[in-house]
């Protein structure tokens, strides 16, 4: 059985060590992001309370005559997970105030997720 741990801090500790084993592997319908360590093969569960999506500054000045609605930070974040999930990377993290932002480097969007619960499963 897999041992369970309910703390960011081995998320941290994890993304420290090895950072460019941690990769973005899904979402799930219980509002949560899945992110997988190759290097100590544990699982990262983030309940997310939260996503906001910003724009790269190149798109911001693009955009900026074109006033248009653009889809929630939850819906934006599926949608780049199911496209080019490979592209996504964690960039920042604090277990402090439960914050976690993601990068895309395909669309240059940023993902700052607030966090309700972490979760870390290890094989």
């Amino acid at each position: 059985m897999a041992q369970v741990i309910k703390s960011g801090a081995f998320l941290q500790q994890c993304w420290s060590v090895h950072p460019l084993c941690v990769t973005v592997r899904r979402m799930t319908d219980e509002h949560a992001v899945v992110l997988s360590c190759s290097a100590c093969k544990s699982a990262h569960y983030l309940t997310i309370e939260t996503i906001v999506s910003k724009a790269s500054s190149a798109q911001q000045i693009a955009a900026k005559d074109v006033r248009r609605d653009e889809p929630a930070g939850e819906e934006l974040l599926k949608a780049c997970v199911s496209t080019h999930q490979t592209a996504l990377s964690l960039r920042e993290m604090d277990v402090f105030q439960d914050r976690v932002l993601l990068r895309c480097a395909d669309c240059r969007r940023l993902y700052e997720l607030v966090v309700s619960a972490f979760e870390t499963r290890q094989k």
